[in-house]
């Protein structure tokens, strides 16, 4: 399970900013389209898709992760398929809709329900397991995707990832992908009902419950900016690393130490999750984006692109274990499908503002710097909140 919901996850790429990211400018000059315009429909389409999500999450816990993969996998892979044939603005965005809605959010949800289902006192390590196959994957796939269109142009390339996901995550996900271990005899973490004689206590809150907190608000808004602000430095990264006089082949080298850190960085964040209140890491976290929001307009230098790339790297394998432990460790597991299902259509709607903020932005001073260093104003505040705060244990 632990396996295919890491493969699960690595097979959003297409979907993922880091993803599209790579396509953004052979797209931009083929369609001759704008960058507004195409940050533009990458935020409607991303927010269309995100619409699908509270239902997506409704859908896994009544009839389990193993069917919604196979739904959710076939259509992501035609949804790639269509991304190959796109011709204007309006295709362009129906495909945004599409490999945003099913592949960052829909096939990213289910692969990590799967997950937190079969784990409780070890799910920290689970996820940290998890986030280093991920990561280092997500690493390599940009690289292994601006060859491919280097190769063979974007519209074939797409259509690869789409033939990708198709013989992978697909059959896999059919294959192991299992409702939770209660239901057949075992116990979360890999015991037994035999070998546990301690009843296990776990929290069990409803989505309705879960939204009055307060501890639920205080974590999506921080997984709100690092979607938004984060989404945007990625979906505009050659673009700003340009502006600074950083050529393409320069910028790419962000790559290279992003993958590592970020796999460093979700081992020891889950470690950390079974051992201190999660609201530690959302501070580190949203530090962490201050820092490359500042260093982003910056990098002038092969070295300053690879710290740049660290400081990415720590953000993003913090985030990824938070956004995909902290609703299980705060609200239990029998309603996680709809709880992290809504909280998720939250992240990805906060992943179509970032990129066209920016492209606003530098249309409007001609330069990235003014927006980015106001946009840490807001993970400022969210990281004080946080650091203010005391939320209760799980």
């Amino acid at each position: 399970v632990l396996a295919a919901g890491t493969l699960g996850q690595l097979m959003t790429t297409p979907g993922q900013t880091i993803g599209v990211s790579v396509f953004l400018d052979p797209i931009i000059t083929e369609l001759g389209l704008s960058r507004s315009l195409v940050s533009l429909l990458y935020l409607l389409g991303t927010l269309s898709g995100s619409l699908i999500l509270p239902f997506v999450g409704r859908f896994i816990d009544w009839r389990g992760p193993r069917v919604a993969v196979g739904a959710i996998a076939a259509l992501f892979a035609l949804a790639c398929l269509g991304m190959s044939q796109v011709q204007g603005a309006i295709t362009l965005g129906l495909g945004f809709v599409a490999i945003r809605g099913l592949g960052q959010g829909s096939l990213s949800l289910v692969s990590i329900n799967a997950i937190n289902l079969w784990f409780v006192r070890r799910r920290g390590l689970a996820l940290s397991l998890s986030g280093i196959g991920f990561a280092l994957g997500i690493g390599a796939f940009p690289l292994l995707i601006e060859r491919l269109i280097t190769a063979f142009g974007w519209r074939w390339t797409y259509a690869a990832l789409g033939g990708l996901v198709a013989i992978t995550i697909l059959p896999l996900g059919l294959l192991v992908f299992r409702d939770s271990p209660e239901r057949y005899g075992l116990r979360p973490d890999g015991y037994s009902t035999a070998t546990v004689e301690t009843p296990l206590i776990e929290a069990s809150y409803t989505l309705g419950q879960a939204r009055r907190t307060f501890t639920f608000w205080l974590f999506a808004a921080g997984n709100f900016c690092v979607a938004s602000l984060g989404t945007g430095l990625l979906f505009h990264h050659y673009s700003i690393m340009a502006d600074s006089g950083v050529d393409r082949t320069v910028a790419a080298l962000v790559f290279v130490p992003y993958g590592l850190v970020t796999a460093g960085a979700n081992f020891l964040s889950g470690l950390l999750l079974d051992r201190i209140s999660p609201r530690f890491l959302l501070c580190a976290m949203l530090g962490l984006l201050c820092a490359a929001l500042l260093l982003a307009v910056r990098v002038t230098t092969p070295e300053l692109m690879l710290a740049y790339g660290v400081l990415l790297g720590l953000m993003q394998g913090t985030n990824g274990v938070l956004q995909a432990g902290v609703y299980a460790y705060y609200f239990g597991r029998s309603h996680l499908g709809s709880i992290s299902g809504f909280a998720t259509t939250l992240m990805v709607a906060g992943t179509a503002f970032g990129p066209l903020l920016f492209a606003l932005g530098f249309e409007r001073f001609g330069r990235y710097a003014p927006t980015l260093t106001l946009a840490l104003l807001a993970p400022l505040a969210v990281g004080m909140m946080a650091l203010g705060s005391e939320l209760r244990s799980r």
